[in-house]
């Protein structure tokens, strides 16, 4: 079978497309100042069964996206995008969705843009347009031709109608996630064993998340300490992304999926919280979830 190259900071379902494709994944270690993939360590995990290399845009954060086609050119591999954080997110100007040969959104009812259930997938060819249409809807060319063995994944017309509805509302609901995270920076800037990402030059952000890191000596309290504080109180963070895809039971047996190999990841994953965040988070919300935090 073919290999593909990933990262283990990210939801499963990032590899489970690969794993229901008969496709091995092969880890590599992330950048621990973005949570993204590492393109210093792509070229070394590169064998001759080696396909595509399918980074994450973590957070919403755009991944280096000019490294990581400089290898693919190089080595004659596919780039597909899991971009399922990154909706609206734009460098210099240009949607991040131009980048690679594909890329994957998700539009669960968690996104920054929703149709409650469901996503998209973004390509430059009419052809890969065409072959896709065909999976997602039986293999159908016409009313009596079947030219693929297709399935049915096509998106609905009552999630349709609400995914229209909320394009009139998701830029101010974008400038709202931006204000939160403001309120949350400043707030949070002083204090002792908290780091956080900022806005990356350039970078339209969707501000799909804030995920704060833990230095439990820093701190006074460890990651899960806190975590559990916050819940006691029914502020809900999440660990988000813990475990690490590599240390799951279906992945853990692979030889990129080895702690060594993947320092920076599992040093993320051990200490990261995601702050709640919602464009319709109020004052009050917001003071509450970080009094538990400062105080």
């Amino acid at each position: 079978t073919g290999e593909v190259i990933t990262t283990p900071y990210s939801f499963v379902a990032t590899t489970h497309a690969l794993w229901w494709n008969g496709i091995t994944p092969v880890f590599v270690d992330i950048d621990p100042s973005t949570g993204n993939m590492d393109p210093d360590k792509i070229e070394a995990a590169i064998t001759p069964r080696t396909t595509a290399i399918m980074p994450v845009h973590v957070y919403g954060k755009p991944c280096d996206t000019v490294r990581i086609q400089e290898i693919a050119d190089k080595y004659g591999l596919k780039v597909i995008y899991d971009a399922a954080h990154a909706f609206g997110v734009e460098v210099n100007g240009e949607s991040i969705l131009n980048a690679g040969d594909m890329s994957t959104l998700s539009f669960h009812a968690t996104k920054v843009y929703n149709t409650i259930e469901g996503g998209a997938l973004v390509m430059h060819d009419e052809q890969t347009k065409k072959r896709i249409d065909y999976l997602k809807n039986f293999g159908f060319a016409d009313e009596v031709t079947v030219v693929a063995p297709g399935i049915n994944s096509k998106m609905d017309e009552v999630r349709s109608a609400y995914g229209l509805l909320n394009l009139r509302q998701v830029d101010s609901a974008i400038a709202a996630r931006r204000r939160v995270a403001i309120k949350y920076r400043e707030a949070l800037s002083g204090v002792d064993g908290v780091t956080f990402f900022d806005d990356m030059p350039g970078v339209r952000h969707n501000y799909s998340y804030f995920p704060i890191f833990i230095d439990a000596e820093k701190y006074g309290m460890t990651r899960d300490g806190l975590y559990c504080r916050m819940k006691e109180q029914n502020v809900l963070g999440r660990r988000y992304f813990y475990p690490l895809i590599s240390t799951f039971s279906t992945y853990k047996g692979l030889q990129s999926a080895g702690p060594e190999n993947l320092p920076n990841a599992h040093k993320m994953a051990d200490c990261v919280i995601c702050l709640p965040m919602h464009h319709a988070l109020g004052e009050e919300e917001i003071q509450r979830t970080l009094d538990l935090i400062v105080k």
